[in-house]
């Protein structure tokens, strides 16, 4: 049997130093799974912590989060390892992605999970995480997950690849978010930009009909978590005991998380933070008003309004919307988007 994306169209291949989308190909999934795929600094281990929560129904969580749910299409472990872990995992699993939704096996058991952030705040977040990344811990772990150990020549060069996408990410302030607003770098490839933000958005906004996907928005959870949580396990058919629900929600808060950050980080084990501590930086909604210019902000909608359907666009920006876009918006690749007057295509 081929396996499609949504909607039966053919999967696209998602491919950077540090990220294989092939690596979903064949995975059996069970009927209760839940797939959390989000764009990087837009909520993914928030999310898994919540999953985490409210699959146990306890704040005493059985292993570290990066066990329990794990980055499946990363270059970090082996992939049989990984998928015989899931295997063997006897609770309902649910595992990280950051492959937009067109890049993944679509079953309609499988409940998809996307969260959605004003992009400025990720664009000011990515600078940080990215400069508390150590380049060479990455590559070791890539180099023991894929094989290249034994070709030295391919290792140092994607190492060289991992470090200079992070010396690019970490550029600070103003000009750092410029140049991840400029970024054009096809998203096939992944990088950390706007645009692949967007893209990855923009595929959960197009199938946010479907029963089994659901999307949320960063400041939602920021706002009420503990209604957010309600509604994400009645979503999950999840029932939580009336009793549980405040310590649950405590756990999901930015300063519980950060106080267990040894247990909650991503790829904890393989020292790839400079401070797994700081990779909870902020937590923050508007730190780009801080930072960004009146010119950084107009580019910005200028190529928000090229890459996200009006609809997304608004929905991303519900305290700050953007300028209104233009009648006739001309895509990336050259073809043209055109506002209708019935919302159409919004």
């Amino acid at each position: 049997m081929v396996e499609t994306a949504v909607d039966g169209r053919p999967m696209v291949r998602y491919r950077s130093p540090v990220l294989d989308s092939a690596r979903w190909e064949g995975f059996p999934f069970r009927g209760d799974d839940i797939v959390i795929s989000t764009p990087p600094k837009c909520g993914t281990t928030w999310t898994q912590m919540i999953c985490a929560l409210l699959i146990h129904g306890t704040t005493d969580l059985p292993q570290p989060l990066n066990s329990m749910s794990p980055w499946l299409d990363a270059l970090y472990r082996d992939r049989d390892d990984v998928v015989a872990a899931l295997r063997a995992q006897p609770h309902r699993r649910f595992i990280k992605s950051h492959t937009p939704l067109d890049g993944l096996p679509y079953d309609e058991r499988v409940t998809y999970i996307c969260v959605g952030r004003d992009p400025r705040d990720v664009g000011l977040s990515t600078q940080h995480h990215m400069a508390n990344m150590d380049p060479a811990a990455v590559a070791r772990a890539r180099a023991r997950a894929v094989g290249e150990k034994a070709d030295a020549k391919a290792a140092e060069e994607m190492a060289e690849m991992a470090a200079r996408r992070m010396r690019e990410g970490a550029e600070p302030g103003s000009s750092g978010f410029l140049h991840w607003v400029e970024n054009r770098a096809p998203v096939a490839e992944a990088p950390a930009s706007l645009r692949y933000t967007l893209h990855h958005l923009g595929t959960f906004w197009e199938a946010r009909h479907l029963d089994n996907v659901v999307l949320l928005h960063y400041d939602d959870l920021k706002s009420d978590l503990a209604g957010n949580m309600l509604r994400l396990a009645q979503q999950l058919g999840i029932t939580v005991a009336e009793e549980k629900l405040p310590d649950l929600v405590r756990a999901a808060t930015f300063e519980a998380m950060r106080g267990r950050a040894d247990q909650l980080v991503p790829e904890a084990d393989m020292d790839v933070w400079r401070s797994p501590r700081d990779f909870f930086h902020r937590g923050s909604s508007g730190q780009w008003q801080e930072v960004l210019t009146e010119q950084d902000l107009r580019r910005y909608a200028e190529v928000t309004a090229r890459c996200a359907a009006p609809g997304l666009a608004a929905w991303l920006h519900p305290t700050h919307p953007l300028p209104a876009a233009p009648e006739n918006v001309t895509e990336l690749n050259g073809t043209e988007r055109t506002r209708r007057p019935d919302g159409a295509g919004s």
